[in-house]
């Protein structure tokens, strides 16, 4: 077929070898204490980032594995109280994500390397040393939150030569920033080299989220990322009266460009036959941007007002991938329409959710899948741009963007 691509699809494994030593624990803690009361080294760092390099092979591949060395969303700001312990599964990695006392926010591996205890059951304390950190329910171990080492084992007594501080669970880096937090998952968690800040997106205005939604839908993140930018859809699955029907749709020509570690739908003016935009009045303009790992926010300017709309999809399984839609805006209507705004936000999650169920159905006979130009161009590049980033990160060459700016055409 012209202008068409093939694409293999399979049903996702667990034998990534990266997420194999995260689920039995060889990332989970640098020593491991014997029956003996000795420690010795669980892995070597060469070993560690051998296979790391191994796993990073297939995170290219549609449909498998994940993405790393990338900052991924966890929660709002305003979801971390202090002294709260908080359990997430992100990458097929348990991870316990809080804040201290003073505020600051933390990441550790959810999971005392002791007896596999789900530290975030436990408490936040101080230590003897006066630093806050976390103590694991079943023995009393403690791990600073700032950096995992364990600062206290209860049941040592005098004599005994363990050092605990040899020990330690993973943590994470974290930021925070316009409200969100993202949590970086590195390919070498031992020496986890940040490659990049966290995005900023413009236009966060209007103080606090107006708008914030959130459903798991049962699929591999690559799956949910190219539903949520496919351009056709809309008119047979997002059927309702102030959007899109099958019955009208039109021819749209886009202007697509690169953006950093994505791409963006140029500003525009919204089609005739996206009714819901109608409700902002006057003559707005919006542009879309996708960037990896997984995200997709549409950035709307009407006048002095505007309207950002964000969508973090963030893996939490090979088959389960969160989506979190948040939305600001400093515009009347969010005030005025806003339980409008936010039914309307449930009705399209929904709908993309027994889509994906939907399309189960024949992904799991593990059909071949034709993507073609220009509708599915944005889902060829999504693909493109995984393998740069994987390359770059195998290789250590500089990460070049494969999107090229151009005009795509599609009817919807």
């Amino acid at each position: 077929m012209i202008g068409s691509k093939v694409i293999r699809t399979t049903y996702c494994s667990y034998n990534n070898p990266v997420f194999q030593a995260l689920r039995f624990g060889r990332f989970g803690g640098y020593e491991r204490p014997m029956a003996d009361g000795d420690t010795k080294p669980q892995s070597t760092r060469e070993a560690t980032r051998e296979a790391a390099k191994t796993a990073t092979k297939s995170t290219a591949m549609f449909g498998k594995g994940f993405l790393y060395d990338l900052w991924y969303f966890a929660a709002l700001s305003s979801e971390l109280k202090p002294g709260k312990l908080q359990r997430y599964e992100m990458l097929g990695e348990p991870v316990l994500i809080g804040r201290t006392q003073a505020g600051v926010a933390y990441a550790l591996r959810d999971i005392c390397p002791h007896r596999a205890a789900p530290l975030s059951a436990g408490a936040l304390i101080r230590d003897a040393q006066g630093a806050e950190a976390v103590q694991c329910p079943y023995h009393g171990w403690t791990f600073r939150a700032a950096d995992g080492v364990c600062s206290s084992i209860p049941s040592l007594v005098e004599g005994q030569g363990l050092d605990s501080e040899r020990i330690r669970v993973r943590a994470y880096p974290i930021r925070e920033s316009q409200g969100l937090v993202f949590v970086y998952m590195a390919s070498d968690p031992r020496t986890p080299e940040i490659a990049a800040e966290p995005p900023t997106f413009e236009g966060v205005v209007g103080g606090a989220p107006k708008i914030v939604e959130r459903m798991d839908f049962d699929s591999h993140i690559d799956q949910a990322v190219v539903g949520l930018m496919d351009p056709t859809h809309g008119p047979y699955v997002h059927q309702q009266w102030w959007w899109r029907s099958s019955t009208r749709q039109l021819v749209k020509a886009k202007r697509f460009e690169p953006r950093e570690m994505g791409f963006a739908m140029a500003a525009h003016a919204p089609s005739k036959n996206s009714r819901a935009y109608r409700i902002l009045g006057g003559a707005p303009q919006t542009e879309i941007t996708f960037r990896l790992p997984g995200y997709r926010w549409e950035h709307v300017k009407v006048g002095d007002k505007q309207v950002l709309a964000l969508t973090c999809l963030t893996p939490v399984t090979e088959t389960v991938t969160r989506i979190t839609q948040v939305m600001w805006s400093d515009h009347w209507a969010f005030s005025l329409l806003k339980p409008v705004i936010r039914a309307g936000a449930r009705i399209f999650l929904k709908q993309d959710g027994d889509m994906v169920n939907l399309q189960n159905e024949g992904l799991k006979y593990d059909p071949a899948l034709i993507w073609i130009d220009d509708a599915d161009k944005q889902a060829k590049w999504y693909q493109a741009l995984k393998k740069a980033w994987t390359a770059h990160r195998e290789t250590g060459a500089p990460f070049v963007n494969p999107v090229e700016a151009m005009v795509l055409r599609w009817r919807s």
